[in-house]
């Protein structure tokens, strides 16, 4: 049993097979809630807490998965390509937005952090999260965050936000497919920009732009909020 669990084999087909459950799922229900991503994360938790199967000896397949994360990001830049034509038109507003959602995103978590009495460790740990995870792990790192905690953070952060958005843009009747995709690339980054994808190209293209400039917004503003006193 432990050699099948440490082949890396065991990881990838785990992974996989919960994705596949998960979303058939997903479609079978119809139900916000029975996202597929959300239902393949819980049933591998599930999977190696009923047998018992150390992280590590999952994770040696599961890292391989990881390796397509950079791939499948640059992607988004075909779809950001097609809609050149619509940057351009919007070019302002797209700059406007993003640094809205960013001073919005990280001016909150550090109120919030403040308000409830966390340590600077916490507060730095957690302002990052709406970017992705690379950027928010450099950001967490280079101020004295734990990385931990904001991988944590990052995770729910984008499981939220691809739930969530659908119903959020239907509720606040955003008709503009660029303001639909900002907003969701700067509030729950990559795992948001897949839901955008499934909304239409624009506003996939648009959540990815977004995750680029909120990301280097969100660094510039870290290091002012770094260098403020602790409460």
């Amino acid at each position: 049993m432990e050699q099948l669990t440490r082949s890396p084999f065991f990881g990838i087909a785990l992974t996989a097979a919960a994705y596949a459950l998960g979303m058939k799922i997903q479609k079978k229900t119809g139900l916000v809630i029975c996202n597929g991503l959300v239902l393949a994360v819980g049933m591998i938790i599930a999977v190696l807490t009923v047998f018992q199967i150390p992280y590590e000896d999952y994770y040696v397949g599961g890292s391989l998965i990881n390796l397509f994360l950079s791939p499948a990001t640059v992607c988004v830049a075909v779809s950001i390509y097609a809609k050149m034509d619509v940057l351009r038109k919007n070019l302002l507003p797209v700059l406007a937005g993003c640094a809205a959602g960013t001073a919005a995103s990280v001016a909150s978590v550090f109120l919030l952090c403040r308000l409830f009495g966390l340590e600077e460790t916490l507060t730095m740990s957690l302002l990052p999260k709406s970017v992705t995870t690379p950027i928010a792990t450099a950001i967490a790192q280079s101020h004295g965050g734990i990385v931990a905690i904001t991988v944590a953070a990052v995770i729910f952060t984008g499981i939220l936000g691809n739930l969530c958005a659908p119903l959020l843009i239907r509720l606040f009747r955003v008709r503009d497919p660029v303001a639909a995709g900002l907003g969701i690339g700067a509030c729950s980054h990559a795992m948001g920009t897949a839901k955008a994808l499934e909304l239409g190209e624009t506003e996939g293209a648009m959540s990815g732009i977004a995750i680029g400039l909120c990301g280097i917004l969100t660094t510039v503003l870290a290091l002012f909020f770094g260098c403020l006193p602790a409460a």
